[in-house]
């Protein structure tokens, strides 16, 4: 038998909060904004390139839990050490040089400037490393807005939302995952939800969540969708996370804030626009993972 949660709300008052909860995110995510710890961050992010979607499907080929790459001396002026003997990710980097006057497109894709010099222009290939494999060193500050939380998960979240996947024909499983990844859903058809084995409970019980707004919202959908617009989809997972969790009465604010905002960037209106996404999912799992108290639907009726 599928384990719930009891509450004693109605599912109308539990609505009417999600709506509350899905307002108040968007609140908090334009307070962050200004803050020190979100400046320290953008400080960050400016520090990396911009990927293109060819060079972000070849880095989650490699490493699918990669969160954050650079080069080897990047990673040191940053404050951060490649351990050794960690593989590297290959990418396509980008180079432009003057054409010789004979040269054909065998050595490139041959180009003319609109100063009406001949250039080629190849792609070879780079070595990144992802934050996994690196460790900090004493120059490293933290940047990361996004606190992971402590603490038990007293209403039992985790297992009810594991009993709701299971049934969906999910597997759901807790393993070590390497690096600042907290869960992840696999898009290969093999269904199964994996959340690292070494989170406090509180941690755990929103990260599946987490995974199971992606289960609902998103697993259907073609992999390098979800990659061209993972900022999007991520926004929308981790709103359902912080939504549900907020109506059972477990606050994921220090995590769900900070995460959001790190991935939506300067783009708050994002979150409102992905209002009707993230209320119907988070309806979802919050009617499948709760049961109300008899006494209380009887006196509401």
């Amino acid at each position: 038998m599928a384990r719930t949660i009891k509450t004693q709300k109605t599912a109308e008052q539990r609505r009417a909060e999600a709506d509350a909860l899905h307002e108040s995110i968007a609140q908090q995510v334009e307070q962050l904004r200004d803050s020190d710890a979100w400046q320290r961050f953008l400080d960050f992010a400016r520090s990396f390139h911009s990927y293109s979607l060819n060079n972000v499907l070849l880095i989650l080929s490699q490493m699918p839990t990669a969160t954050r790459v650079a080069g080897f001396r990047k990673w040191q002026q940053l404050g951060r050490q490649v351990r050794k003997g960690e593989r590297s990710l290959k990418i396509f980097g980008f180079r432009e040089r003057k054409a010789k006057a004979d040269e054909e497109n065998e050595d490139g894709t041959l180009d003319q400037l609109d100063t009406g010099e001949r250039v080629v222009r190849y792609f070879p290939m780079l070595s990144v490393f992802d934050m996994s494999q690196t460790d900090p060193t004493d120059e490293w500050i933290d940047p990361n807005p996004a606190q992971r939380l402590d603490g038990n998960d007293e209403a039992g979240i985790y297992a009810a939302t594991a009993d709701y996947l299971t049934a969906q024909g999910w597997t759901v499983t807790r393993e070590t995952i390497p690096g600042e990844t907290n869960g992840y859903t696999t898009t290969d058809g093999t269904k199964r939800v994996v959340v690292d084995a070494a989170l406090s409970d509180a941690q755990a019980a929103k990260t599946i969540l987490h995974e199971a707004a992606h289960v609902i919202l998103h697993s259907s959908e073609d992999h390098a969708e979800y990659v061209a617009h993972r900022g999007l989809k991520e926004c929308e997972a981790e709103s359902v996370a912080y939504i549900v969790a907020g109506i059972i009465g477990l606050d994921t604010s220090a995590y769900s804030v900070g995460y959001v905002a790190g991935w939506i960037g300067d783009d708050t209106d994002t979150i409102k626009q992905t209002a009707a996404n993230v209320l119907r999912a988070a309806h979802t799992i919050a009617d499948a993972i709760t049961e109300a108290d008899e006494e209380q639907e009887a006196k509401a009726a």
